[in-house]
């Protein structure tokens, strides 16, 4: 569906080039900018404008971002945990085993096949954007954007660090250390095409832990990242000898503890994108690792 943003001209911004409200006002990428000229989505008093007209106090302005379709991504019905959804975003309470982007061999029965299903039967149309991801074993909370400008404004904040994410885990063994840091870079490890590892030629990686019970033979922590690379809760967590309990790529699997990976995302806080309202969702542990502990 086209998003539409609309703007009477305050004087602060009287006698700026629509280029420059776009640019500065909106923080737009040339990318999307581009789009919206494309589409004829720049309309000044109601007549369509290019980017260089100026503006003057009292203008309104309207900006139209082109509806999108999510192409190769088949519809299927599935429950969903929608925790919120407006306009821009969705945040969904993703379960344990389920892929979050359909890929080879598996192009159907993702998350992404379930959200858009969801908005068909809403009639509505978007791109599945998620602004950040989850392993397929890994459970909670993710953010969507349902257009590219929301995409955009998130995915900044991501880069900025400003998008706040926490996880709660059950490691192996008893960590010693009440809370620590650990700031070691990650890379692909040579001959996989899925496996990470700790390796100087790596790119830099920050994890925050903090231990909120320990038990007989493991351990509850909570986990902030502070970066964002594939896999780094379960490389980091394995390079101090804590690897998560179930996870059977960087761990020993083993079902007489869990089926998968004890690892939930149980927080998520950003800036709404569009209007900057604070933005916070927490949810509990599922039910397995609840059994777990």
């Amino acid at each position: 569906m086209e998003r539409v943003f609309e703007l009477l001209i305050p004087a602060a911004l009287s006698e700026n080039t629509i280029k420059q409200i776009l640019y500065h006002h909106y923080r737009m990428s040339s990318r999307l900018i581009a789009k919206i000229k494309r589409n004829e989505g720049i309309l000044l008093n109601e007549r369509a404008q290019s980017v260089t007209a100026v503006v003057k106090m009292g203008d309104r302005l309207k900006i139209i971002i082109p509806s999108e379709k999510s192409l190769n991504i088949v519809p299927n019905a599935m429950l969903l945990d929608i925790v919120y959804e407006d306009q821009d975003i969705m945040v969904v309470n993703k379960p344990p085993g389920l892929l979050v982007h359909p890929s080879q061999g598996h192009y159907s029965r993702t998350l992404a096949n379930g959200v858009v299903h969801h908005w068909q039967a809403k009639g509505c149309s978007y791109v599945f954007r998620p602004v950040h991801r989850l392993d397929k074993d890994t459970s909670g909370l993710m953010v969507i954007a349902k257009n590219q400008y929301a995409h955009q404004q998130l995915s900044d904040q991501v880069a900025a660090n400003c998008l706040e994410r926490k996880y709660i885990a059950v490691v192996l063994g008893r960590i010693r250390c009440r809370e620590g840091t650990i700031d070691e870079p990650i890379a692909r490890k040579p001959g996989s095409i899925i496996e990470r590892w700790v390796s100087g030629d790596g790119q830099r990686a920050v994890t925050h832990y903090r231990v909120i019970k320990r038990l007989q033979r493991l351990t509850v922590v909570e986990l902030a990242l502070q970066t964002g690379r594939t896999h780094q809760i379960r490389v980091h967590m394995r390079h101090i000898g804590h690897p998560l309990a179930g996870d059977w790529l960087y761990g020993k699997e083993d079902d007489s503890l869990i089926s998968r990976q004890a690892l939930h995302a149980k927080y998520l806080a950003f800036t709404h994108p569009v209007n900057g309202q604070a933005m916070c969702f927490e949810r509990g542990m599922p039910e397995d690792m609840e059994a777990l502990i």
